[in-house]
């Protein structure tokens, strides 16, 4: 068997106790403290003096970037032991010192926002040139300083989420990390993340197994979970209500760079494409022999592969169709994986899931569970396109690297629909109908399933303004939510209650609804990927481009330069025409495996 590689944190300093690491730690707090002294000094505050608002502004922009670019650096490699083994008490007390010491730029944001809020702006701008790049950035501060509560409740708001929201996160994360899972008739006990990977495993008793396995282990944790959920959800709802948000979407559609109208039009044409994504399920559920698919079922392996998806296989693979978009974009993946910048393979207290953090510069590391299939190499994909995105990003300041999260899918879905419309080409048969399993499992997942948890946190939003939900009550929220969206796709009495607690991105305070990104990340790169394919000379000219003005401009004036409009249904219809189109092929190739 293949050893799967693991990340090496002593790229960025020799380990958590070096004295390299302090000193990097300390003359970041020192460079904290110098910024603060300059806000105080310069007046920058909730009703301060805009007198030579330019200058000030360019002195504490520029202090901020350096010291922003410390902490990327400081807090990814913390980052790269927590997440990889939670149990490592060294590693989660520097996460906690490193929070609790750097809460006060939290608290100077907050400030920048409320002075900026008496800014006037176009003034500011036209005596700075310097200052243009940051004009999305000062504009989406103006507009949250209209939302500001008192000085003194930010300023407590911030300390006490360290022993709140961010609290319940870290509880989230460790217990999921750290589950482990009594599975098979001897009682072995798995890594949570292992035991989800069997979903994709082709017999469908231990599909079943694993669930019943699964399902049992949540149970077993559901209380700690939903006290977590409840006390960050209650966090936000009273920060929120004290701001003078209209509801708990608003905030999230101004860090995201959209507005409401795109949301919605997003929105309707999903939910206008669930019909299709049931012929899907349907479809799948008779190549299966049954009636209904099983929750459990979604990521059976449909057709047959004959490639080795192996890591290594996988890598080369990626290289090579990288290559055939762009020289960098391969050559990017190439030192990733020659670098070691990608943990690969589950094991106890690593983190479930996948995801791209940068670390300095226009270097990343990535973090997967990989498992020896398409959907992995897809999974593969998407991550460098996220660390492709950041290498796009390198010449920009640091306080202009930080992506809207519907924009910081874009380059993923690239890389991602590169790599399996690749494997598609020349695909016959049952590789064919395997690898068109791969695209719609994928991309059910960003359509049906972010919607159902999208509803599901809608709902628990609501509700908690009045008391904190049950376990039970969670449940049957979850339940209802993916009734909502899989529908009959589904046998409704083999659903997945605790949807809840697999999920980290509930747990986050500063970061709600993060689910309708994923599906707005997934729909502008497909329609992207379709103007690619119109005209690749020009689309290669400007995509690079693109990719490093994502901080500085919003969702619909970026999709204008490619002839999107966010704002019409029509634009999220036509990326659904092409997964509809999909849908057609498998269901004709189902159709003739198994004919009535």
């Amino acid at each position: 068997m293949t050893t799967l590689p693991t990340w090496d944190p002593t790229s960025l300093f020799p380990g958590l106790e070096a004295p390299e690491f302090q000193q990097a730690f300390d003359r970041a707090i020192a460079d904290l403290n110098v910024l603060e002294e300059a806000f105080d000094r310069l007046d920058i505050r909730a009703g301060g003096s805009t007198e030579n608002a330019a200058a000030k502004l360019e002195q504490v922009v520029a202090q901020w970037n350096a010291l922003q670019e410390q902490l990327v650096t400081l807090r990814g490699f913390v980052q790269m032991y927590v997440t990889t083994d939670s149990r490592n008490t060294v590693a989660q007390g520097r996460s906690s010192e490193l929070n609790n010491r750097t809460v006060r730029l939290s608290q100077l944001s907050t400030r920048l926002s409320a002075w900026a809020g008496n800014l006037d702006l176009e003034a500011v701008l036209a005596e700075a040139p310097g200052l243009k790049d940051y004009a999305l950035m000062l504009r989406k501060q103006q507009v949250a300083a209209q939302h500001q509560m008192s000085p003194q409740e930010e300023e407590l708001a911030s300390l006490l989420n360290l022993s709140g929201g961010s609290a319940w996160a870290k509880l989230h994360g460790n217990v999921t990390s750290q589950l482990e899972v009594p599975y098979g008739p001897e009682g072995q006990r798995l890594p949570m993340p292992a035991v989800r990977n069997l979903a994709s495993d082709p017999d469908p008793a231990v599909r079943e197994a694993a669930y019943r396995a699964e399902l049992a282990a949540w149970q077993s944790v559901e209380v700690p979970l939903a006290a977590a959920l409840n006390g960050i959800k209650g966090e936000v709802n009273t920060l929120n209500r004290r701001r003078g948000w209209q509801d708990s979407v608003e905030p999230t559609l101004l860090q995201n760079s959209i507005d409401r109208e795109t949301l919605a039009a997003m929105q309707a044409a999903c939910v206008e494409s669930f019909p299709d994504f049931r012929r899907y399920f349907r479809a799948k559920a008779r190549l299966l022999g049954k009636e209904r698919l099983a929750f459990y079922d979604l990521f059976a392996p449909v057709g047959k592969s004959s490639r080795n998806w192996s890591y290594p296989e996988a890598t080369r693979f990626v290289v090579e169709q990288f290559r055939t978009y762009s020289d960098r974009l391969a050559d990017y993946a190439q030192r990733a994986f020659d670098e070691g910048w990608i943990d690969v393979g589950p094991r106890p207290g690593k983190r479930d899931g996948a995801f791209c953090m940068r670390v300095r510069g226009g270097e990343s590391r990535i973090l997967m569970n990989f498992d020896e299939n398409l959907d992995s190499v897809s999974t593969l994909a998407h991550e460098l396109g996220h660390g492709y995105h950041n290498l796009c990003l390198e010449g920009r300041p640091s306080l202009l690297k930080n992506n809207p999260m519907t924009l910081a899918e874009t380059a993923s879905i690239f890389c991602e629909t590169i790599v399996v419309n690749a494997a598609l080409q020349d695909a016959r048969g049952d590789e064919r109908l395997y690898i068109l399993e791969t695209q719609l499992q994928g991309q059910a997942q960003v359509v049906v399933d972010i919607h159902s948890r999208f509803l599901f946190e809608n709902g628990v939003f609501a509700a908690r303004e009045a008391r904190d939900l049950s376990v039970a009550e969670l449940k049957e929220r979850m339940l209802e939510a993916q009734r909502a969206t899989y529908g009959d796709g589904l046998e409704e009495t083999l659903l997945h209650p605790y949807m809840w607690a697999v999920k980290s991105h509930y747990y986050s305070t500063g970061l709600s609804y993060y689910n309708y990104p994923y599906t707005f990340g997934l729909l502008f790169g497909l329609g992207l990927y379709a103007r690619y394919l119109q005209d690749p000379g020009t689309f290669r000219a400007q995509y690079d481009e693109l990719l490093s003005s994502t901080t500085l401009e919003d969702a619909a004036s970026l999709g204008a330069r490619f002839g999107i409009d966010t704002r019409s249904q029509a634009f999220w219809r036509s990326s659904l025409d092409v997964i509809r189109g999909q849908i057609d092929e498998y269901v004709r190739l189902v159709d003739a495996a198994t004919p009535a």
